[in-house]
């Protein structure tokens, strides 16, 4: 399956219509806010949460299923660009994620020539996207302990993952390597 990222524009109203219809029909259970309103979309639109100088929003597509989730590109400002990835609940354990984070990489690095490493972050417990990061030869870098709020009050650690610009350029992983006296 090919997975492609089409970017769109939320000030356009039929992407903002179809991005509503798109979050508030789907449940995410591993991010914040696993389950948000119409309205609660619309006011994150409001704030510039998916578009403007920082944010940057993408449909990502597959080539017989059309529209299967989106990706929000953020902190594009500070030069090391965060993601945020969802898919449909019905394209979830499809084997997309891999080719989704290799499109996503694809875009970051041929379109932003000043950046030089992309980040991602999920939650310790979504072990299919943590593999996805490994399989796709993203490096884990970091792992904050009970740093990601949870629906029941609970905080779960936050892993991040990142590639470099020169790793993807090479195909190749470059690992972190621990060099503490410790």
């Amino acid at each position: 399956m090919t997975v492609t990222l089409e970017p769109f524009a939320v000030s356009n109203p039929e992407d903002r219509e179809a991005l509503i219809d798109f979050m508030s029909q789907n449940a995410f259970p591993f991010h914040v806010g696993h389950r948000l309103t119409r309205s609660e979309i619309a006011a994150k639109i409001e704030q510039g949460d998916f578009d403007g100088d920082d944010h940057k929003t993408f449909w990502i597509s597959e080539q017989r299923q059309g529209r299967i989730g989106v990706v929000v590109l953020s902190e594009l400002t500070e030069n090391v660009p965060l993601f945020d990835l969802r898919f449909s609940e019905a394209m979830r354990g499809q084997g997309l994620g891999v080719d989704a984070l290799r499109a996503i990489a694809n875009v970051v690095f041929e379109t932003m020539p000043s950046v030089n490493r992309l980040e991602g972050q999920t939650r310790e417990d979504n072990i299919p996207m943590r593999r996805t990061f490994h399989n796709a030869g993203w490096v884990k870098e970091a792992h904050y302990r009970e740093a990601w709020p949870t629906e029941n009050g609970e905080a779960l650690a936050s892993v991040a993952y990142a590639i470099l610009r020169k790793d993807w350029e090479s195909g190749t992983t470059t690992p972190v390597t621990w060099n503490e006296p410790w």
